[in-house]
C-alpha cells in the first residue's frame, strides 16, 4: 500500500519535513516515490505548509492514504482529502 507521510530532513533540533509518497513498508527516511510538498514547523512567521494540490489529488485518487499527521495538516490548510468528494469533482 502507498502512503503519504512526512520524511524528516534538517539538522538536530531544527526539523524540516518533506511530504512524500512512499511505500508503507519502507522506513520513515527511506526512498520515496514522489515529493508532494514541505512542512517547516519552526518557521517564526507561521508553520509553513506548502504542497502541490494537483499531485495530492492524483495520489488520493490512486489510493494513497495519508498518515494521521499529514491528514491533520491538510485539514488545517482546508484541503479536502475525502476520496468520494474528489471523485465527485
Amino acid at each position: 500500500m502507498v502512503a503519504i507521510r512526512m520524511k524528516r530532513i534538517g539538522t538536530k533540533k531544527r526539523p524540516f519535513y518533506r511530504i512524500v509518497v512512499i511505500d508503507s513498508r519502507k522506513s520513515r527516511d527511506g526512498i520515496f516515490i514522489e515529493q508532494l510538498g514541505i512542512y517547516q514547523p519552526l518557521n517564526e512567521e507561521s508553520k509553513q505548509l506548502k504542497f502541490d494540490a494537483e499531485k495530492m489529488k492524483k495520489w488520493f485518487l490512486a489510493g494513497a492514504r495519508p498518515s494521521p499527521i499529514v491528514r491533520k495538516l491538510l485539514n488545517k490548510s482546508a484541503f479536502r482529502f475525502d476520496r468520494n468528494l474528489l471523485l465527485a469533482e
